[in-house]
């Protein structure tokens, strides 16, 4: 089976009662959608939820989020193929891997891309306190070259689109915080997003990172629940 959910930002809880219930096995896939919390810290805390979450009896398959350090960046990370794909492992912790952008996986049958990143919004409160933030955070213009190129060889036609922001068109601003001057956001991911989904032919986009449940035309917001992954 192949499960879906939103960003977790370092707390498993619902990954391990999911697990328990459930009975899963290796062979089930817990997708998150970025913002996994496994990179932040960057020293042995990183390390501690690693461990426990390597424990659990499932294959754990994140996308980048804002708050993360992608693992490209980090040399215990080497790449390697898993359903038709290139991603990210550590020899540490073989069940717990990070997608790599712009890649086409085959998930149950399903052609999966993968386009994660997004701005952190609370950019400069973190910044401000000391808090780790990620220049890289969004996606650099390479990473949007591949992505147009890999759908572009597709004829621009996949059947799930997993996404850690989303368009702009679909963005739900019902749940902006209101302390936040949306004039200085930086929406360019989400702009560049829109001509992807413009372009695209698609069954389902998935996405987080908003903290929301939205099911809205063929986009699904995830955020605290598990769902079955079905395109």
């Amino acid at each position: 089976m192949i499960y879906i959910t939103g960003d977790t930002h370092g707390d498993f809880s619902r990954l391990f009662a999911f697990c328990q219930r459930f009975e899963t096995t290796r062979e089930d896939i817990m997708i998150i959608l970025g913002d996994a919390g496994f990179n932040f810290f960057g020293g042995q805390r990183d390390q501690n939820s690693k461990h426990n979450v390597s424990e659990l009896p499932i294959t754990v398959f994140s996308i980048h989020g804002n708050h993360e350090m992608r693992p490209a960046t980090l040399p215990s990370y080497r790449v390697t193929d898993w359903h038709g794909g290139k991603v990210y492992v550590e020899a540490a912790y073989p069940n717990l891997l990070f997608a790599m952008d712009g890649e086409i996986y085959d998930l149950g049958g399903i052609q999966t891309v993968v386009i994660g990143g997004a701005y952190s919004v609370d950019k400069f409160y973190r910044l401000a306190n000391g808090w780790n933030w990620w220049a890289d955070e969004q996606p650099s213009d390479a990473i949007k070259q591949k992505v147009e190129s890999t759908l572009a060889a597709r004829s621009w036609q996949v059947d799930v689109v997993l996404s850690h922001t989303t368009p702009l068109k679909y963005v739900p601003t019902e749940v902006f915080l209101t302390f936040i001057d949306q004039r200085v956001v930086d929406k360019t991911t989400e702009i560049w997003l829109d001509s992807i989904e413009d372009r695209l032919t698609y069954r389902h986009w998935y996405a987080g990172h908003f903290h929301t449940e939205k099911d809205i035309d063929k986009l699904t917001l995830l955020f605290g629940s598990i769902r079955e992954f079905k395109a």
